[in-house]
């Protein structure tokens, strides 16, 4: 079974320096009908403009991951964690018991584009961290990669919650697959361009819920760069 969310009917939060559409309901935007899906709570599609950012701020109880499709985004936290991230990095934020953090634009002429996404963790309680790692974009045009997961890999994040996350990025015409374990959810989101999947066209900001599904079937309608979500 095969859901999908149109990035038409996502919400929006327009401030002038931040144009926001959210996937799920998010501050202001209230959506009874989207309020997450299984531990996946928050897809945040933002844009903001040069020099421009979110104040510091507070979260607790929350694994916060970001990833940048363009520009460089500034972050620093009160867990001691701060970096600048770029197109092929994945940045994660542990909540724990309370952070206090920033996100900036770095560039004072560019904008950034990047995704900002909020998993529930498994425990409630813990400490403080932050992580950020390099991925390679090259090995996600030949195949889907790992950027984080409950278990540390090599080249990926480490992630409290029985959540993979996997990166693609398809050529037009390009066909891939990812198989599900029998039980096993997934959300797909295309960050760019568009793709069929199991036989339905989703295009950029596009969501899919996929429950009773033994395999995700991927066929690439233009250049796309695709986050997919393999959920308990």
């Amino acid at each position: 079974m095969i859901r999908i969310r149109r990035a038409a009917e996502r919400g929006r939060t327009d401030f002038g320096w931040l144009d926001s559409r959210h996937t799920f309901s998010f501050g202001d935007y209230n959506d009874p009908s989207h309020l997450g899906f299984r531990d996946l709570r928050v897809i945040n599609d933002d844009r903001v403009k040069p020099g421009q950012g979110f104040g510091r701020h507070g979260h607790r109880d929350m694994e916060i991951l970001s990833y940048v499709l363009e520009g460089a985004l500034e972050h620093q936290d009160s867990s001691g964690g701060g970096g600048v991230i770029r197109p092929g990095e994945i940045q994660m934020m542990r909540a724990g018991t309370g952070v206090t953090h920033s996100e900036f634009n770095h560039s004072k002429t560019e904008p950034v584009h990047f995704l900002q996404i909020w998993i529930m963790p498994d425990t409630r309680g813990l400490a403080p961290a932050y992580a950020q790692q390099t991925f390679d974009r090259d090995a996600a045009a030949r195949e889907f990669v790992l950027l984080a997961a409950r278990e540390k890999r090599p080249g990926s994040l480490s992630i409290h919650q029985d959540v993979s996350l996997r990166v693609g990025l398809l050529k037009p015409n390009e066909e891939r697959e990812l198989a599900l374990e029998p039980g096993r959810h997934a959300w797909v989101h295309v960050a760019r361009g568009g793709v069929r999947l199991n036989g339905t066209e989703i295009a950029e900001g596009d969501g899919a819920a996929i429950s009773m599904e033994s395999r995700l079937q991927f066929a690439g309608l233009q250049p796309a760069e695709i986050l997919i979500f393999d959920l308990a």
